[in-house]
């Protein structure tokens, strides 16, 4: 139950993360794409999280992303690496 309220959490600052104009717009099409990985029906939580780790880690290391952003990211990242 508590990993469904963290997962709700994590796709509602995906969502913000991704209609911030103030974010390049590849950044924001990377918080869609992993946004649509944690909801990948058929793969394993864990599957999923790696996924969308990949994605945003691509993501913070884009020189472009301004650093309000790239905290974002972060902060997203360390949530999903405690998803089981």
């Amino acid at each position: 139950m508590a990993d469904n309220v963290k997962l709700k959490q994590i796709m509602d600052v995906l969502d913000q993360l991704a209609e911030d104009t103030s974010v390049p717009r590849n950044i924001r099409r990377g918080a869609s794409d992993a946004k649509g990985r944690l909801q990948a029906p058929n793969e394993a939580m864990d599957v999923k999280a790696a996924s969308a780790i990949f994605i945003l880690d691509e993501l913070a290391n884009d020189p472009n992303i301004p650093l309000h952003g790239r905290t974002l990211i972060w902060n997203i990242i360390s949530q999903l690496e405690t998803v089981k």
